[in-house]
């Protein structure tokens, strides 16, 4: 006598399908598509959950660094100031203030061209 699935294989292949709800033609409707839609689509997710934090930082690079210029100072020399001048700040929290406060951000810029002088 054969094993059959029964209400166990129905109920992972609803779980499956619910997840794929919304994607295009037969990835939300067959349950082997679905699969493949949905175990991709968890490998995109865990990849770009990675890819973020990249992505983030060159952006916040790329703020301080247009920042620091206009200030007549490049990214490297100002990262460079800041380490010997012992300031903590994250890049994160840079470029928010090259963002947000200039004031703020210009007095970061002079200290760190102090501790290169």
């Amino acid at each position: 006598m054969r094993v059959k699935g029964g209400f166990v294989t129905r109920r992972r292949h609803k779980k499956i399908l619910s997840m794929t709800k919304g994607q295009w033609g037969t990835r939300s409707k067959l349950f082997r598509r679905a699969n493949e839609a949905m175990m991709k689509s968890y490998w995109y997710a865990y990849r770009d959950r990675r890819n973020k934090k990249r992505d983030f930082r060159r952006l916040w690079i790329t703020r301080i660094n247009a920042a620091t210029r206009q200030h007549g100072l490049s990214y490297s020399r100002f990262m460079h100031g800041l380490k010997t001048a012992n300031v903590k700040l994250d890049r994160k929290a840079l470029a928010d203030l090259a963002v947000r406060d200039e004031a703020a951000f210009s007095a970061v810029v002079d200290i760190a061209k102090t501790a290169l002088a």
